[in-house]
């Protein structure tokens, strides 16, 4: 299997419920907690735990080794795209997502999000963060399902010509103007600490309050611009590394840190037996080249081909690491193909949501066979990946273009290169011409489900959005009537 060529990581086990009984029972309905925390552009190989021997993330290895790790998790090429899987159940063109600007990051509106599913079953819900499904009043989180907010604007702070507010622009990563709920705020600190901040005091409340609750810390970090706490780059900077290198990594030691704050207060409010914790990253690594002592280096990439917005393994294939005391077995290894679109069904069935009969259909499978049983028979499936972001009115010019197919063995990349990735992680071997038969289905495949996603692009053709973004204006607007207040989290 690609994971023990890729990652040598533990054996396969089984997974356990809280009375220590193999799991013979299901856990639909079980109704624990959920905090997703998902970083932005760090990729399988910018963790010390996947074999990078420069970043150090001790906190995150820590939970790695007591976790299930789906070892063949799957997302979208980019941001947006990943966001939209995950809010939807849905491949991201079939909810009108196919770039990260231009209006087309916008999530459709008849979709029933994740967080109305959980809100339907009595979960509160809250994000920290990344939006990135659209900054118009009516696309936001707030109007989504979440009950609390704390985020940017665009893809990134300071991407105030995209539509983050423009005081960012200035000292981005510090210091942020953000958007709590439906006001417009200062924060002080850096990004990432605040974010957490933010998570762990609404946790706590509802810890408290016995409310069982969402919570998506969809962080922006590592994406750039490149800027971290000086304390965080200098043992980079005194090791020879460059600027650039130094805050990356910087930002991704930074996040460890903040993680293992999170999970000691977990730990202090005894909350880790009915919380399921999951760490993933948005889609693969995107980093320049390292220098250090003006000596190139590539960038650690646990050995696959391609980067973010590549439809190669390297561009999708990303960390997943699930856990639940008590009831998910520690170090446990799940090899099925799995993927973003599954969150939406597993989180919906651990809650007991009950679902609209009349909302999108699902593309997903509900994981909870894998997490009660690691070695549950899992039917091969086709997953469809296309990194989108073609120029206004060249979409069908872009069909087969950084596109790709992927089952448990093969990915058909751009309608062409066949690679077996069970035989093969790396891609470093077509074998189309030795299996004319898997190129012939999968093209079919392919074709099939481009023509069910092309009616549903509902955001293709629109402007470009002159003078001041929606958040912008609600900026302005505040400023006008009264003025944007200084907001910390609240206090542990």
């Amino acid at each position: 299997m690609i994971c023990k060529k890729l990652f040598c990581l533990l054996g396969l086990g089984a997974a356990v419920l809280l009375t220590g009984e193999l799991a013979a029972q299901t856990l639909a309905g079980s109704r624990p907690n959920i905090i997703l925390v998902m970083t932005d552009d760090q990729g399988m190989g910018d963790l010390s735990c996947m074999g990078n021997e420069i970043v150090r993330t001790p906190h995150i290895d820590r939970f790695y080794k007591q976790s299930t790790r789906f070892t063949d998790f799957q997302v979208s090429p980019t941001c947006a795209p990943t966001r939209a899987a995950i809010m939807s159940g849905r491949f991201p063109f079939k909810v009108g997502v196919t770039h990260t600007i231009l209006q087309r990051e916008r999530m459709a509106l008849d979709v029933h999000t994740l967080p109305q599913a959980l809100k339907s079953a009595g979960y509160a819900t809250g994000l920290f963060g990344k939006w990135h499904l659209g900054d118009e009043a009516e696309y936001r989180p707030q109007s989504r399902g979440f009950d609390e907010v704390l985020m940017h604007g665009a893809g990134g702070i300071g991407q105030t010509g995209l539509g983050d507010f423009a005081a960012n622009k200035e000292n981005p990563y510090f210091d942020n103007v953000l958007l709590h709920n439906d006001t417009v705020v200062q924060t002080q600190g850096f990004c990432t600490d605040v974010f957490f901040d933010a998570a762990e005091g609404w946790i706590q409340q509802q810890h408290e309050a016995g409310q069982p609750y969402f919570a998506y810390l969809s962080l922006n970090a590592p994406h750039g611009p490149m800027y971290a706490p000086e304390e965080y780059k200098q043992h980079f900077l005194s090791e020879g590394y460059d600027e650039d290198t130094a805050a990356r990594y910087g930002m991704i030691e930074n996040v460890d840190d903040n993680f293992g704050q999170l999970m000691a207060l977990l730990k202090k409010w005894k909350a880790l037996d009915n919380t399921l914790i999951i760490f993933m990253t948005d889609n693969g690594m995107s980093m320049k080249t390292i220098l250090r002592d003006g000596e190139k280096i590539s960038p650690f990439n646990a050995n696959m081909r391609g980067r973010k917005n590549s439809p190669n393994e390297g561009g999708t294939h990303v960390p997943a690491f699930w856990q639940w005391k008590g009831v998910l077995k520690r170090g446990v290894d799940i090899d099925a193909l799995v993927a973003h679109i599954d969150l939406y069904q597993t989180f919906a069935e651990l809650a007991g949501a009950q679902l609209p009969a009349d909302m999108q259909s699902l593309d997903g499978r509900s994981l909870l066979p894998l997490l009660e049983d690691p070695q549950a028979d899992w039917a091969d499936r086709e997953l469809f990946f296309h990194c989108g972001r073609w120029k206004t009115g060249e979409r069908d010019t872009y069909k087969y273009r950084n596109n790709a197919v992927r089952t448990e063995r093969w990915r058909f990349v751009n309608n062409q290169q066949l690679y077996d990735i069970q035989q093969d992680p790396g891609e470093t071997k077509d074998v189309s011409h030795q299996f004319p038969e898997v190129v012939s289905q999968l093209r079919k495949s392919y074709d099939q489900w481009w023509d069910s996603a092309l009616p549903l692009m509902v955001n293709e053709g629109l402007p470009r959005i002159k003078g001041d973004h929606p958040l912008q204006q609600l900026y302005e607007a505040q400023q006008e009537s009264g003025e944007i207040v200084n907001w910390t989290p609240e206090k542990l």
